[in-house]
């Protein structure tokens, strides 16, 4: 019964997901569940597959592989581009890849025929976000043309991603010449493409604003599954009935007193290598809590259940928070409660030395 510990509700992740996958089906657009955020935790898995998704995608193959075990009945989908040095092994667990690159589908070809395997191929479109994809539309249809000719690929269809690296967002500009795409390809290749994965989860204010375009038939939904925050926070996008506390992380007070706001002595980059701002405010109450960097990647993407605590910074195993104007009463030993962004998420899920605790109501 130790802390830091993450607790997991996994009614309120299926809910969330029964949500989000209604949504997508009553606009026409099947969702597919990404589970590298939450580093396919089987509760999580459970929930989804219990919410109706069939076909869970991630970077990570083992991963899938643990999804399968699970669910032998899932497709599963692997989101990064191939390394030509994982094909192998890529063949034999992921039913879909995304690519992008030429003398990849050619090496995956053989090894789908090697291994006597079908395998199907999303190609991916740059629209501005700068990451995977081809940006030149015409090249891009030639990729469509030799995946479609090669024989143990099935050319299942076209996507992109977008804001993940370029902070683009998703319009009915970008995602309508994505559609557009689709339909020169399929006219090039002389039949329709199943799929039109018109992103992840930025994709969605679109959809619930009604601007997502017509052909787009498949968006890859990963944190509004788990941690749907960023609907509200970011996009202004509110979904009825979404909650942000399927998953709650808790850590315990290890310090608490008072200490001025700004660092006394001569100032250096910290730990990290960066250089921090502070702003004095005179003495503050704060507590240190066992919880550091090392475990939720970065404490800007905590939220404090109690609105009276804010987070001043973090070190590798120390989080440090200012409880001044807090209507709580804290003393050494008490567990504080925090909500979690995508990345603190991707972080407290992966981690070892928090404990995982689900929660049944």
């Amino acid at each position: 019964m130790g802390y830091p510990r993450l607790l997991i509700y996994p009614q309120k992740i299926r809910k969330n997901a029964m949500i989000l996958r209604e949504t997508c089906i009553r606009a026409g657009i099947e969702p597919v569940a990404v589970i590298k955020g939450f580093n396919a935790q089987p509760v999580i898995l459970q929930a989804l597959f219990d919410a109706g998704y069939r076909c869970f995608c991630s970077s990570r193959l083992k991963q899938l592989v643990e999804a399968k075990k699970l669910f032998p009945e899932v497709q599963s989908m692997m989101l990064r581009i191939p390394m030509l040095s994982e094909l192998g092994e890529l063949v034999k667990i992921a039913d879909i890849s995304l690519n992008s690159e030429p003398a990849v589908l050619e090496a995956l070809n053989k090894e789908a025929g090697r291994q006597k395997r079908k395998h199907q191929v999303i190609l991916m479109r740059d629209l501005g976000d700068l990451r995977e994809g081809q940006l030149d539309r015409e090249s891009f249809y030639q990729l469509a043309l030799q995946a479609e000719k090669l024989p143990n690929l099935h050319l299942l269809g076209i996507g992109t991603n977008l804001t993940c690296y370029g902070s683009i967002i998703p319009g009915p500009e970008n995602l309508g010449e994505l559609a557009e795409d689709a339909l020169r390809i399929e006219s090039r290749i002389g039949r329709k493409l199943e799929v039109v994965s018109g992103g992840s989860t930025s994709s969605l204010p679109l959809l619930i604003h009604g601007g997502m375009p017509k052909g787009i038939n498949q968006l890859r939904l990963g944190e509004a599954l788990t941690v749907p925050c960023d609907l509200i926070d970011y996009w202004q996008s509110p979904l009825e009935g979404l909650s942000n506390t399927g998953l709650i992380l808790q850590a315990e007070i290890i310090e608490i007193g008072e200490k001025p706001t700004m660092p006394i002595g001569k100032k250096a980059r910290n730990a990290f290598g960066s250089e921090t701002l502070y702003e004095d405010l005179g003495c503050r109450k704060r507590a240190l809590l066992a919880l550091g960097v090392a475990d939720i990647g970065d404490e800007s993407k905590l939220i404090p259940m109690d609105p009276g605590v804010r987070i001043l910074g973090a070190s590798s195993d120390h989080l440090i928070v200012d409880i001044q104007d807090s209507k709580n009463i804290y003393h050494l030993g008490d567990v504080l409660d925090f909500q979690l962004h995508y990345k603190s998420m991707l972080f407290a899920t992966a981690s070892d030395e928090i404990e995982k605790f689900i929660i049944q109501e």
